[in-house]
């Protein structure tokens, strides 16, 4: 009971961070859109000319997939224990 009531509390004082610290979304996208260009940059620009990126994502990839099937094994270890006592 402690946990739903600390969970709910914690949901909603998320909510309400999120509606006083947000902004105006229509001014942020224009702003976002004239100020920052994706496309183009010195990291942006070094990645792509030696396919580095395509070495980072698949780092990144398996490094999440190493970390998800970590914790799929713990969990049936610790529901095979649990099940056990």
């Amino acid at each position: 009971m402690v946990n739903r009531i600390s969970f709910s509390l914690l949901a909603v004082l998320m909510l309400l961070v999120t509606t006083v610290f947000g902004q105006d979304t229509a001014s942020a996208v224009q702003q976002a859109a004239t100020q920052q260009n994706t496309e183009t940059g010195a990291v942006n620009e070094f990645f792509r000319s030696n396919s580095k990126i395509y070495v980072a994502v698949g780092i990144l990839v398996i490094i999440f997939s190493c970390i998800t099937l970590y914790l799929v094994r713990l969990d049936r270890k610790i529901t095979r224990l649990e099940k056990e006592k």
